[in-house]
């Protein structure tokens, strides 16, 4: 199995079909281990391969906050502040941005961090992009 980084390509369509409002609705960040199948086909939040609770984390992951929503040249984009477990100890290869508010927790983006990362008895923080053309979440 693999985590391949995409945005998924049911959030394209669910943009153009009004289902996902990065502004107001829940947006949420799921960790998952190297036993994940995540990529641009996935449609929504799943528990197969996710971080199992305990050691920091929750099943479901963190919400995101702070939305910031806005265009560089012919880029939009949206960006987040950046998530983080405290007291953590847990390893992850990669996470999945799921919409929280749609009934199908619907996916946005998958994101592989290159490899397992351990954290034990500390904090795991995703550091998103500066908002701008290189955006966490972009379409150019």
């Amino acid at each position: 199995m693999a985590i391949t980084q995409a945005m998924c390509t049911s959030f394209k369509e669910d943009l153009f079909q009004k289902e996902q409002d990065m502004d107001s609705d829940t947006i949420k960040i799921a960790l998952y281990t190297s036993s994940a199948s995540l990529d641009a086909a996935t449609t929504s939040y799943t528990t197969s391969g996710e971080v199992a609770s305990g050691g920091g984390y929750t099943t479901g992951g963190e919400t995101l906050t702070s939305p910031v929503i806005g265009t560089s040249g012919t880029t939009a984009y949206v960006d987040f502040d950046n998530p983080e477990w405290t007291s953590a100890s847990f390893t992850t290869a990669g996470a999945l941005i799921y919409n929280d508010t749609t009934a199908g927790n619907n996916s946005i983006a998958v994101l592989n961090f290159g490899g397992d990362f351990t954290v034990t008895s500390g904090t795991f923080r995703i550091v998103f992009p500066s908002p701008g053309a290189a955006g966490l979440i972009r379409i150019d």
